[in-house]
Order: structure tokens, then C-alpha cells, then sequence
């Protein structure tokens, strides 16, 4: 996994949604609030 610099903007990335359809950081571009949950699962 690559590091992320402190105190610099997220680069942007996607992901599917629950629905399958591709969601990209920049869709949120201008937006008041962006919420990233990330869940590295359970081992």
C-alpha cells in the first residue's frame, strides 16, 4: 500500500459504489464535506 503525504489535498481515485457504478473523489470537487470510510476488513 502507498503512504499518504499529511497535509496536502487526497489524490484523486474511484471505487464502485454499492451498486456497482464508479464514484471519484473529483465527483465531490466543490462540495462542503467529503466522509472517506475505509474498512480494511477483519482477520
Amino acid at each position: 500500500m502507498s503512504l499518504v503525504t499529511l497535509n496536502l489535498p487526497a489524490p484523486d481515485f474511484s471505487l464502485a459504489d454499492v451498486n456497482g457504478n464508479p464514484v471519484s473523489l473529483s465527483d465531490f470537487k466543490g462540495k462542503s464535506h467529503v466522509i472517506l470510510v475505509l474498512n480494511r476488513g477483519f482477520t
